[in-house]
């Protein structure tokens, strides 16, 4: 209250010495001059005495002297992002031309190297023009370096409080720094328009070059932008911006900075602007970077550092080379699908005022509310946007431009590898790994096996190609169907796995029930999305996020152990000492051990002899790799992510709004469209060598009680007499038995035929997948059955159709 009551005091008899000055002095009374002579200056001093303690700190001031922003490191040591406060890049004083330098000191504060902080003959001339009604300014580079390092604390209002702030901050700025600090400072930190801060980005924004190679007039003009970037813009106002720097010429005569015989000749030369946006680095991983900004700012402001000041070094789990290819990868084929959408979606084909969709895109507009609101009818609206050429192309590049997401990880210890959000973090920042949700198609079916192997089935067990319709309660029927007929045929589960076949997965489902699905997706993973327990989950109609699909496939590679995604390993100051490391946290036994290498295993036929088969035939791969492809209703998303013991690689391409796809059965598909930029990747990752190719998924067994304990006894023979025991009789060592044994089931007749007819892999005619092999004696047969009653009280959904399969919206394509 008193520091107001101050405050208020001192305006109250700034507000009359103004008047006085103002020309009301012949009827001002000797008690006012006196109590203006008096009380006026004691005021200010107690005022100014007690704003010190409410502006900036020597240590705030010393440390924005050195100020250094957080480093995003790789785990190979390679600067990934930095978080600056803005565009701007760092440059030393004797990297700046000497013109910048002369310029500067000439026109804003020719009395620099005199001063400590206030040029008071200055600030007195100031504030008798300001009395009089002809403000001027007075501020020195010093004060204005104050307001430039500290906005917020000082403001830029015109106040005597904020004057005095900076007054008091500008004489702690001229303790702590050198006058070539602060010179250097100020350069560094002064913005000018565009995105640019500081002199070294202005010069790339303006004239194309670095700070240190700016001649006379260059610097003059970018001197003379200091008075009022806008108005003085040479790319918006560029007669205004040669009279401006005009006077800084002439300033510079007047200081002794340039002789006067030149200025004649300089002043008449025109403006030669070289402009161009600068854009931040985006870095290797930018997305990436920014999925991490929130995280560490928390982290910064919670242990008292600043992220974008104190240097601090992040070191990530990020691989720079499988990141580079990463992005290689993801460029190449997004360029190749990018080419098919422009033909899918030219004016011949679908971009047309025929179009009804075309009609829906423009209506959600801005510009066609905006028309709307302006008087327009709907129907004139939408005519005059149809046929504005601009407008229509600038839509249509928004809408049909591809996009993709790619996330690689590391299923051992959880490190994340790689990771692109989209094909150009400038063009749509938006993150296709964490942030998109999409149908997952047929990459949500291995957790549909996966349940059933947990309940004793296993990858030889039987099924019938045949048409299916499960029954949803009340009337409701179920009908999921393949790109072509059914076979009416046996086909194994692993064969149903590996070709993607729609109807044998839901006859999976049909026995295990989707809450098991559901509950083991969300064990393995999949732990942020919302999955709807339903029948059709199995197909992967619940949207989920790339990077929760990539976690889940890792614990299947993982032998069924879920391990939380890492990010980064450690925190460092910026001389290198560790302030928190970042253990991986501990394992999670999501799916029993036999069940996940036998989900595991089966997968491999999906690469062998599946929809896969690419990753063979097409790149080459010789590795021990599973995985699964993926395609959603139309086209809509596309799908693939391989499973090998380093490395999980998972790939989404697709388009923003999901009513736009490629319009192609063939390049549509996962196999298509994601499995190409995962085949790439791991091509050049085996070729140079950063994954090894010949790692081995290697079956482990379940540990018995009584195994166990023989080892320990052994591990203390060894200990107390450092010889060792010979391994006991094979005996309790062998496999758990499962938990639930299969259940029989009724048997299926035969084939009539020795051969299945043709299959479509993701729209590739293929040769009939390989005879089913016979179950071995005693197995069960699995088939349609009847659900327990509480697996039939789990699986209706009352009051929901789920329609057939052929006009269905959110069904799964997969062939």
């Amino acid at each position: 209250m008193a520091l107001h009551w101050l405050g208020q005091s001192v305006a109250s008899l700034v507000s009359l010495a103004a008047r006085t000055a103002g020309g009301a002095a012949r009827n001002t009374s000797r008690r006012t001059w006196l109590w203006l002579l008096v009380a006026g200056p004691a005021l200010l001093v107690l005022y100014t005495l007690l704003l010190i303690p409410f502006t900036p700190s020597i240590a705030d001031i010393t440390k924005a002297k050195t100020e250094r922003p957080a480093q995003l490191l790789s785990v190979d040591g390679k600067v990934l992002a930095e978080y600056r406060w803005a565009n701007r890049e760092w440059v030393a004083l004797n990297r700046i031309s000497p013109h910048v330098i002369n310029a500067l000191i000439a026109t804003e504060d020719h009395r620099f190297y005199e001063h400590s902080g206030m040029d008071f003959r200055r600030t007195a001339s100031s504030v008798l023009h300001t009395l009089r009604g002809a403000p001027q300014g007075g501020s020195t580079i010093t004060q204005q370096l104050a307001r430039n390092l500290f906005p917020e604390e000082i403001g830029r209002s015109r106040t005597v409080t904020r004057k005095l702030k900076e007054a008091i901050t500008a004489f702690k700025i001229e303790w702590s720094y050198s006058k070539d600090e602060i010179l250097e400072t100020y350069l560094n930190t002064v913005p000018f328009l565009y995105n640019a801060y500081g002199i070294e980005m202005a010069a790339r924004t303006y004239f194309d070059k670095s700070a240190d190679k700016l001649n006379l007039l260059e610097s003059a003009t970018l001197i003379g932008m200091l008075k009022g970037t806008a108005y003085y813009n040479p790319v918006t106002q560029p007669e205004r911006s040669q009279a401006r720097r005009n006077i800084v010429l002439a300033q510079m005569v007047k200081r002794g900075k340039l002789e006067e015989s030149k200025l004649a000749a300089l002043q008449k030369r025109p403006l030669r602007i070289d402009f161009e946006r600068q854009t931040e680095a985006m870095g290797l991983a930018p997305h990436f970077a920014q999925q991490l900004r929130k995280q560490l700012i928390a982290w910064a402001d919670a242990n008292g550092y600043s992220l974008h000041a104190d240097g601090l070094v992040v070191r990530t789990t990020i691989d720079s080379r499988l990141q580079a290819m990463a992005n290689q990868a993801v460029a190449r084929q997004g360029r190749q699908l990018q080419g098919i959408a422009d033909t899918a979606w030219s004016a011949r084909n679908g971009w047309n005022p025929k179009n009804e969709l075309v009609h829906a895109l423009v209506r959600e507009t801005a510009e066609y509310r905006n028309a709307v609101a302006e008087g327009a009818t709907a129907d004139e609206a939408l005519k005059t946007l149809l046929a504005d050429t601009r407008f229509m192309n600038t839509l249509k590049q928004e809408k049909t431009r591809v996009q993709a997401g790619f996330m690689a990880m590391d299923p051992v210890n959880g490190h994340v590898l790689a990771w692109v959000g989209s094909r150009d973090f400038a063009a749509d920042p938006f993150d296709h790994v964490q942030a998109a949700r999409r149908q997952p198609g047929s990459t949500f079916k291995p957790f549909v096996y996966g349940a059933a192997f947990m309940q004793g089935a296993l990858p030889t067990d039987e099924l019938m190609d045949e048409a299916v319709e499960i029954p949803l309660g009340g009337s409701q029927v179920w009908r999921p169907t393949d790109g072509g007929p059914p076979s009416n045929a046996p086909m194994t589960l692993a064969d149903g796995l590996a070709f993607s076949k729609n109807t044998i997965t839901a006859q999976v489902m049909y026995k295990v029930g989707p809450k098991r699905v559901a509950d083991l997706a969300r064990a393995m993973g999949v732990r942020e999305s919302k999955l709807e327990e339903v029948p059709s989950l199995a197909l992967g109609t619940s949207p989920v996020t790339l990077r929760e699909m990539v976690t889940a496939y890792s614990s299947i590679a993982n032998a069924g152990r879920y391990i939380e995604p890492i990010l980064i390993t450690s925190i460092e100051d910026r001389n290198g000492k560790v302030l928190q490391t970042f253990a991986p946290p501990a394992a999670e036994q999501a799916m029993p051990l036999q069940a996940a290498q036998t989900l595991r295993n089966a997968m491999r036929g999906t690469i062998d002899r599946g929809t896969g088969a690419a990753l063979r035939s097409r790149y080459g791969l010789r590795a021990d790799l599973a995985g699964k492809t993926g395609t959603t209703q139309d086209n809509t998303d596309g799908w693939f992510i391989a499973l090998h013991p380093r490395v999980v690689a998972g790939a989404w391409v697709g388009f923003n709004d999901g009513r736009i796809t490629l319009r192609s059965d063939y390049w549509g598909q996962g196999a298509h469209s994601a499995l190409p930029m995962v085949g790439d990747f791991l091509q050049q990752a085996f070729r140079s060598n950063t994954l090894a190719a010949n790692d081995r998924f290697v079956d482990e067994e379940e540990p018995s009680p009584l195994g166990n304990a023989i080892d320990g006894v052994r591990g203390w023979v060894r200990d107390l007499f450092g010889r060792d025991v010979p391994p006991p009789p094979e005996v309790g060592n062998e496999p758990a038995p499962q938990q639930v044994p299969p259940q029989p089931l009724p048997s299926t007749p035969p084939p009539t035929q020795s051969t299945l007819p043709p299959v479509y892999r993701d729209g590739e005619m293929s040769s009939a997948p390989p005879p089913a092999a016979p179950a071995p004696p005693g197995a069960a047969v699995m088939g349609p059955v009847p659900l327990t009653p509480a697996e039939a009280a789990a699986s209706p959904v009352p009051g929901v159709v789920v329609p057939s399969t052929t006009d269905r919206p959110a069904r799964d394509r997969e062939q």
